[in-house]
């Protein structure tokens, strides 16, 4: 069946009771505020269901087109693509800061439109590539953040031991009196992943977590998450960090899923040199035995 503007016109949507946040007016829907029915916990939180999802803009761009993913419990997904490939418009489906022009966003078998927004911010956390937090807040306050969605849920002190685990988790230990504009970029970021941490989801969305980092804090920043336990879906610009942190990669160009599967057979060679217009070569840490990818730029 032809569907949207991704392979026929579609009709304008009508607008949403209330807005989410500035947004580009020709740009895609976000949810309606307006809270819904309540979310029950499942034994095995964490699941991500994507189907048959397009993303059209008002004036009829289409970024996304019949987006199809799974993402098991505990699973570390990896989206990565050229810049404009709709990757950052797909996290932000995911966690319903925009909705979906057709298809669904299923979280733990629930619909992601009908989870009220208090228990969606017990459920899946964010750090963003664009988070700009005062830097005249301590650390521990901004991680504090993270206990927004659990106000009146628990008593002040379970909030502060939590906080303090976190801070302990991402090895910020000692620091929670510093303001954020004392931290380097490494440290700020760590903050960032112990204020998702302190929000106890099932899920935690990453936008390009390592940009403007230096290599070894990319590669500790990739460690921590990969140590949490819980689904990961992170997009990466860097493709050689992509085999160390994900069970599985999804490959988008142009608003389409071209390739899905474990790093080795999304990144095929085909794959990176279609894609990317670079080449890929598979080798193992000798020190470690790890599979690694190489990536480099085509002979002339």
């Amino acid at each position: 069946m032809m569907r949207s503007a991704c392979s026929a016109a579609r009709s304008p949507l009508s607008s949403p009771s209330r807005s989410l946040g500035s947004r580009d007016r020709s740009g895609p829907l976000p949810f309606p505020a307006r809270e819904r029915t309540t979310t029950c916990p499942t034994a095995e939180a964490g699941r991500i269901a994507v189907a048959s999802v397009d993303l059209v803009t008002r004036d009829g761009r289409a970024l996304l087109c019949g987006i199809d993913l799974d993402v098991a419990p505990g699973e570390r997904l990896a989206i990565v693509g050229p810049n404009g490939a709709g990757k950052t418009s797909l996290l932000r489906l995911l966690f319903g800061r925009i909705r979906p022009s057709a298809g669904s966003v299923v979280i733990d078998g629930r619909d992601l439109t009908q989870i009220l927004l208090s228990d969606r911010g017990r459920s899946i956390a964010v750090v963003g590539q664009s988070d700009l937090p005062d830097g005249r807040l301590t650390v521990a306050d901004y991680v504090g953040l993270g206990r927004i969605p659990h106000r009146g849920r628990c008593a002040d002190a379970r909030h502060a031991v939590i906080v303090a685990q976190a801070c302990t988790r991402v090895g910020l230990d000692g620091l929670g009196t510093r303001r954020l504009a004392t931290l380097s970029g490494g440290e700020r970021q760590r903050a960032a992943i112990a204020r998702a941490i302190a929000q106890e989801p099932a899920i935690l969305i990453l936008d390009e977590p390592t940009n403007h980092l230096d290599p070894r804090a990319r590669a500790d920043i990739l460690d921590l998450a990969r140590g949490l336990g819980i689904t990961v879906v992170a997009v990466l610009h860097d493709l050689a960090l992509v085999t160390p942190f994900a069970d599985r990669v999804a490959v988008l160009q142009a608003g389409r899923i071209v390739a899905h599967g474990d790093p080795e057979s999304a990144l095929s060679a085909s794959t990176v040199r279609s894609v990317f217009a670079m080449d890929c070569f598979p080798f193992t840490n000798p020190a470690t035995g790890r599979p690694l990818l190489v990536f480099d730029t085509p002979a002339a």
